[in-house]
């Protein structure tokens, strides 16, 4: 018998990765910097802690994000955890060609004054560490040099493909 193909060289075999990872739920989260006086941002799913001791988080972006060469420029970013809540800041941060910051407010990250979207659950001001290459993506480690969170709401998360929330429990 043939060892299976567990590579996503074809379409089925690349629809069928995406189908089946899609069953991992993650939370949503806006990257944000300043660029030139100017704020920069875009969503992100693939975030994750690396590291305690040395605080370290990572996330994974797409090679062809045209947003993220100028969020590596700064060299610091914010990390925002949207909230149950936010998943239309979530689709206004994954889209090109528009003005990404119409109706959002924020303030600024205590240590190089990134962009905090209002009512995000948590935040992460990071400054970046390394890159890895990762075939279509790039992991950047970086970090932590403040964070911070707020109480009384859910996570905004993801899962096939579409936005979800935690169900209540009695």
């Amino acid at each position: 018998m043939p060892a299976p193909d567990h590579g996503v060289a074809n379409t089925g075999a690349e629809a069928q990765f995406r189908s089946v990872l899609g069953h991992f739920c993650s939370g949503v989260t806006v990257l944000t910097a300043l660029v030139d006086g100017n704020p920069v941002g875009m969503t992100c799913q693939s975030f994750f802690s690396v590291s305690v001791d040395p605080r370290l988080v990572a996330v994974s972006v797409a090679r062809t994000s045209s947003t993220f060469p100028s969020i590596r420029r700064a060299g610091t970013c914010t990390v925002n955890v949207l909230a149950a809540e936010q998943s239309v800041l979530s689709t206004q941060f994954a889209r090109s060609g528009t003005d990404k910051w119409a109706g959002v407010t924020w303030e600024p990250s205590p240590t190089h004054g990134n962009p905090v979207l209002t009512d995000v659950l948590a935040w992460i001001e990071c400054e970046f560490d390394c890159e890895y290459d990762a075939g279509d993506h790039i992991i950047v480690v970086a970090k932590v040099r403040d964070l911070g969170s707020r109480a009384g709401t859910g996570p905004l998360l993801y899962f096939k493909s579409a936005y979800a929330e935690l169900a209540s429990t009695p």
